[in-house]
């Protein structure tokens, strides 16, 4: 994968060429002084509220009697303003209907939409989006290393940072597929949602396929900057396509239920398809999740949880996993000695202490 590949997966990029098949979104100049802020890692304090709580209690006389600090100067955390951008975003929700699905050059903060409200990426003020962009590794990751996962040498493109404004739509998690592209050759379909089994999928697999095959050769294929790439679309419950977005073909990409061996090489992708697909020339492969027993918990739950429960859960930090076990089988033989002790006890005593 080349920096090259990632830079035309920039939503202001390709939303021009597809802008007809695509969500109606607004694109707006990310201020170096609002980068800034995302970047802070001081206290998460968001800014952009119309109408900022206060921490003041008249009549409260405990309140005042409460010492924070001994430093004289200590000054109370305030936000930054941004009133002019404020003042852009405001003018850019309500043209889009008062609701927005927001994201930046590349990423979207799914995985804080938990820290929200109401449990969503649905913003309706600057606020609400500070806040999911600051609790995000997907926008840090944006901001600070989007060409990590590039092989090649060669110097970083310019960027520009956008904030990204979509209309927002109730789009059914199982209605959104990934499609992944080689050489302009549509390889494979997923199922976005593949943590969770959806009949309908299983039932309409082949017209589902069909169907963004065909939306692919009319509106995709040979249009887009490279011969590589990821796309994601969404089926209406008409059965209409629509373009939700562009990826880069590369490990950076959730593959979902393929393997990125697989669509690099091409092994393995032809055993998928029955007999009649793979007499069709340039059948994409399609998977989806045939089995509630293949239920999977959602990948977005682990940023949930502290970085330490994570890593035992995954297997990924050795020497904590290790020092977990050992945790468990001290905590195992005090509870077996503490049962043995209770066993031995005779009825006349009321303690009995084991070391």
């Amino acid at each position: 994968m080349k920096k090259e590949q990632v830079a035309h997966c920039q939503f202001s990029v390709w939303y021009p060429l597809f802008k007809a098949v695509t969500i109606r979104s607004v694109i707006l100049p990310l201020p170096e002084n609002v980068k800034e802020y995302l970047l802070d890692d001081g206290t998460l304090v968001v800014s952009g509220r119309e109408d900022p709580p206060s921490h003041a209690q008249e009549g409260n006389d405990d309140a005042e009697e409460i010492q924070w600090s001994d430093d004289e100067n200590t000054t109370t955390l305030k936000a930054p303003e941004f009133p002019e951008f404020t003042a852009k975003v405001q003018e850019a929700i309500i043209s889009l209907g008062g609701s927005v699905f927001p994201k930046l050059n590349w990423s979207a903060p799914r995985d804080a939409y938990w820290i929200a409200m109401n449990s969503s990426l649905k913003c309706k003020a600057l606020s609400d989006i500070f806040l999911l962009f600051k609790s995000s590794d997907f926008i840090t990751r944006d901001l600070t290393q989007p060409f990590i996962h590039c092989t090649d040498d060669s110097p970083d493109p310019s960027l520009n940072y956008e904030l990204v404004l979509r209309k927002w739509c109730e789009l059914i998690p199982g209605a959104e597929f990934r499609c992944f592209v080689k050489e302009n050759k549509l390889l494979g379909i997923s199922q976005r949602d593949y943590t969770q089994y959806y009949d309908h999928i299983s039932k309409q697999h082949e017209e589902i396929c069909r169907s963004i095959q065909e939306f692919f050769k009319k509106h995709i294929q040979y249009k887009f900057l490279d011969e590589d790439f990821v796309f994601d679309v969404y089926r209406d419950s008409r059965g209409k396509i629509w373009l939700i977005d562009f990826n880069p073909f590369g490990e950076v990409t959730d593959s979902l239920l393929f393997t990125w061996e697989e669509l690099t090489s091409g092994k393995n992708l032809k055993g998928d398809q029955s007999e009649g697909e793979a007499t069709e020339q340039d059948y994409p492969v399609f998977r989806c999740t045939n089995s509630k027993v293949t239920v999977q918990p959602s990948p977005y739950l682990s940023y949930r949880l502290p970085k330490d429960f994570v890593d035992l859960s995954t297997g990924e930090d050795v020497h904590k996993l290790i020092d977990f076990l050992k945790l468990v089988r001290s905590s195992r033989k005090k509870s077996l000695t503490f049962h043995l002790c209770q066993m031995e006890t005779p009825k006349s005593l009321d303690l009995c202490f084991c070391y």
